[in-house]
């Protein structure tokens, strides 16, 4: 069976970070994290999924939150200095990231837009993140992404 790259890991090798891929059954639906995380044999506190906001003044933000929480609005929004985010709608996910829902990745968006990473991130040895399509997960270093998508840590969920 032929390997299935995608961009993300094209990136990742293009950059010499080390990772691996993990597949995992679907159907044509985005399966939420914590079945994604019983389907790869992972631990869910190391599985994180990848969240897009837009701030009050038409600033996109991504948060990369492990499955199991929800993002806090209000914390996320104090984190990279907006005075309010919210959701993007799930229509606008491809437009502004190039990925699809249950695909998006914090690595290989359309553009460089903020990313902030859930503060747990920094506390685990590898974190599993999408590789860019359904079906596709990508664990590696929290660091090495970080520093990837020039991003940053904070407590961005709720409590």
């Amino acid at each position: 069976m032929k390997e299935i790259k995608t961009n993300v890991m094209r990136i990742l090798e293009k950059e010499n970070i080390e990772y691996e891929a993990k597949f995992y059954p679907h159907g044509k639906d985005a399966v939420d994290g914590v079945t994604v995380a019983k389907l790869t044999g992972q631990n869910p506190k190391q599985v994180f999924k990848t969240l897009v906001t837009v701030s009050n003044k038409k600033e996109y933000f991504v948060f990369v939150i492990p499955v199991e929480k929800e993002l806090d609005l209000k914390k996320a929004a104090k984190s990279v200095g907006a005075k309010s985010v919210e959701m993007i709608p799930v229509k606008e996910i491809n437009k502004v990231t190039g990925y699809i829902r249950g695909g998006c990745s914090p690595v290989g968006m359309k553009k460089a837009y903020k990313t902030t990473y859930h503060s747990t991130a920094g506390e685990q040895s590898v974190i599993m993140v999408s590789g860019g399509k359904i079906g596709t997960q990508i664990a590696c270093a929290p660091e090495e992404l970080l520093k990837l998508t020039e991003g940053q840590y904070a407590d961005v969920c709720k409590d």
